[in-house]
């Protein structure tokens, strides 16, 4: 008899506390990608509250024209929310030749006009796109 009366508060206080909530994602698609994207199961930008989540830009050449044209589709996924590299906290790049990107580094820095981001750079053997060379993504938060 004690755990019938036990049982109900037990279930209040486990659906009050319950995980199923879903969190609100804005998400941000290219053009020519499908909203329903399945081939490689991902979306451009996932916002989340004031956060972006901007998935990887590539490159399958490291030089200056390489650089700037991932760049420019990163600032054309931050545009999508109204944000500027400014709004960057966190750049994660990953290539196949770390060396090649040092000596061209000062083709992204423009992009940041001095206002740089936390980072982290990666040499990798391979990247998802077997040609690639760079892929570069970023986390950046808007004003709130």
């Amino acid at each position: 008899m004690k755990y019938l009366i036990i049982l109900p508060f037990l279930l209040f206080f486990s659906n009050a506390f319950s995980q199923e909530k879903q969190i609100e994602k804005e998400k941000w698609h290219w053009d020519n990608q499908s909203k329903q994207d399945t081939t490689a199961g991902y979306v451009q930008v996932i916002k989340v509250d004031n956060v972006l989540y901007i998935s990887g830009a590539v490159t399958s050449e490291i030089t200056p024209k390489g650089i700037t044209n991932v760049y420019k589709a990163l600032e054309r996924s931050l545009k999508s929310f109204g944000a500027t590299f400014q709004n960057v906290v966190k750049e994660n790049l990953y290539t196949t030749d770390i060396e090649a990107m040092k000596k061209y580094n000062n083709s992204r820095k423009v992009f940041y006009n001095n206002d740089f981001p936390a980072a982290t750079w990666i040499q990798v053997v391979r990247l998802y796109e077997q040609n690639a060379k760079l892929e570069v993504e970023l986390i950046a938060h808007l004003p709130k």
